[in-house]
């Protein structure tokens, strides 16, 4: 449980007197917590969310656990309906498409710009989180593979050397791992080799080549999504256990 540190003194303080950071507030803690929980499926998609159970799972009072509802509520992570509850968010297949076709547009122009500006260390990295995230894959593990997956296309970014591309790709990260999460099992072995073939495409510096790649790589993943979706079975009943289920590894 994080414990908040006292706040600074009443009275007035010298020039050039700076606080250092102190310890995380602890409904920022929930936040971060219950955001986590709904990413990796530990909170599925249209579960009903009891503040009192929440709360017990954290070890915290239902305050702070309320506070980060209605936040996740504002940024569309939980849909709070009057009369009911709280309950995690069911993505609409538009939503998916807005996101992924702006995921699509930064990263194609990051995989293009990393194409350009590539040094051997940074193929390097690229080379060795494919080898890490194929050994996942190939483990069944889940949480690895989603893990590696986005440090990649990350790093891709931060290669580009455009700050803004960082920043813009970094807002909608949570969201698009929320999304690849359930199709990291069915996207498989074909992920981790459009992956490969981006980054040769990198090392070699083909921009063309390498923002072509990342658009397909982002479309692939769009379609897997919605083929996945129609095929699933429908989301819970709000009266659904709130109890939350992990799910850490694929079955073979």
């Amino acid at each position: 449980m994080t414990t908040i540190s006292a706040g600074p003194g009443a009275g007035a303080e010298p020039a050039g007197v700076r606080h250092v950071k102190r310890p995380t507030p602890l409904r920022e803690s929930v936040y971060e917590a219950l955001t986590e929980m709904i990413i990796d499926g530990t909170l599925e998609r249209g579960r009903h969310l009891v503040e009192v159970e929440l709360a017990g799972i954290l070890g915290v009072s239902r305050q702070p656990v309320r506070e980060a509802l209605q936040r996740l509520n504002n940024e569309g992570w939980v849909d709070l309906r009057p009369g009911f509850g709280a309950m995690v968010h069911v993505p609409a297949e538009d939503e998916v498409d807005q996101l992924l076709a702006a995921r699509a547009a930064l990263e194609s122009e990051s995989a293009r710009l990393a194409a350009r500006h590539a040094s051997k260390d940074d193929v390097a990295k690229l080379r060795e989180l494919c080898k890490v995230g194929t050994t996942y894959q190939e483990a069944g593990d889940i949480d690895g593979t989603v893990r590696t997956n986005g440090e990649l296309h990350t790093l891709i970014t931060q290669m580009s050397g455009n700050r803004f591309l960082v920043d813009f790709a970094a807002q909608v990260d949570r969201r698009v791992r929320w999304y690849y999460t359930p199709v990291a099992p069915v996207r498989g072995a074909a992920s981790w080799r459009e992956h490969n073939r981006l980054v040769k495409a990198i090392s070699e510096g083909d921009e063309d080549k390498a923002a072509q790649i990342m658009r397909e790589h982002t479309e692939h993943t769009r379609k897997a999504y919605h083929d996945l979706q129609a095929t699933s079975a429908p989301a819970e009943s709000p009266e659904a256990d709130a109890s939350p289920r992990r799910r850490r590894r694929t079955t073979s």
